[in-house]
């Protein structure tokens, strides 16, 4: 029995150094060829910063994504079709670098604030925030609201839901703080570059399909990273302390569009108790004082999409911003 138990764990040895190596050996060879699609900013305390901006108009886009911040690769060209827009990567996502800094609303919005005014990018602003990045682009708008003529959430948070979360909502939030960092340590080893490859984030999302294959690759450079994980887990434990700073902000009669999927997960691969009830139920109460955000609030329904509505129905983010870009052209 333990000359067996001997031998498993010699494979399992085996087995995690030959995906280190290759992860480490892929890395190096990524970093090589794909390089970074917009350009590298470095900031006055010495971090590198990545941003891309693509198109032409009066109005800029600036897109901050969710809890791992990259997806907005998928869908800036379509949107720079309707004006200029910028996607960017947070400290620790993509070609950015991680930061010491806490991995807060404040903080965040702080950092886009100066590399936008480092890289010359021109207001006004329409802000889309998605999840997490709602939070960031709310309170960007409260400080800045010279700069900003609209803001578009996808599936946004509000504080007052977040911060009283029931205690089986609760575990679910501490089970994924938790696990990112277990599985920063899988990417670490290079299995989550195994899963990529091997085509898994497409098996679960197969509707990362119709995305085109360069993009889904920018999107899954920063996945393979365990720094990426890590500073998602920062995020999610500073989740909190970024609603804390989100309550006293106004934003009066700022145009809103407030996306809202159909339900918050969806069944995993079949198993239906990942879609939980009680987190959709929070859903709707968040969704409820999303629309109290301004006096000049709509609401869209995303009715396919679970909370994933970039990848789920993207076309309903595109079709909100173009509204909202021609609503504010015809103020002008």
């Amino acid at each position: 029995m333990s000359n067996s138990l001997s031998s498993l764990q010699a494979i399992e040895i085996i087995f995690l150094t030959v995906t280190t190596i290759y992860h480490q050996w892929a890395s190096y060879r990524e970093r090589k060829s794909l390089l970074p699609p917009g350009k590298l900013v470095t900031t006055p305390d010495g971090n590198v910063r990545h941003l891309d901006i693509r198109g032409n108009g009066e109005l800029t886009v600036i897109i901050d994504a969710s809890l791992g911040g990259v997806e907005g690769y998928l869908l800036i060209d379509e949107l720079a079709k309707l004006t200029r827009v910028c996607i960017y990567d947070r400290a620790g996502y993509g070609w950015s670098q991680g930061s010491s800094s806490p991995r807060t609303s404040q903080q965040i919005v702080n950092e886009l604030h100066e590399l936008l005014t480092i890289a010359k990018v021109p207001p006004p602003y329409i802000l889309v925030g998605d999840s997490f990045g709602s939070y960031n682009l709310r309170l960007y708008a409260d400080r800045f609201p010279d700069e900003v003529r609209g803001l578009v959430l996808t599936d946004g948070l509000h504080e007052h839901s977040m911060l009283s979360l029931p205690w089986n909502v609760g575990l679910l939030k501490l089970f994924f703080t938790l696990s990112f960092g277990f599985v920063a340590i899988g990417a670490l080893l290079g299995m989550v570059r195994i899963l990529g490859e091997l085509g898994v984030f497409e098996l679960i999302k197969p509707e990362l399909n119709k995305f085109p294959k360069l993009d889904r690759q920018y999107v899954k450079k920063s996945f393979y990273s365990a720094r990426h994980w890590l500073t998602m887990g920062r995020e999610m434990w500073g989740l909190d302390t970024s609603g804390r700073q989100l309550k006293a902000a106004n934003l009066g009669d700022l145009p809103i569009v407030s996306i809202k999927s159909h339900t918050f997960l969806r069944p995993l691969l079949g198993i239906k108790f990942l879609s939980l009830a009680t987190a959709d139920r929070v859903r709707d109460r968040i969704h409820l004082d999303l629309l109290k955000l301004s006096s000049n609030t709509r609401q869209v329904s995303a009715d396919r999409s679970s909370h994933f509505v970039w990848i789920d129905e993207p076309e309903i983010i595109v079709n909100a911003i173009a509204s909202l870009c021609a609503e504010l052209e015809c103020q002008s």
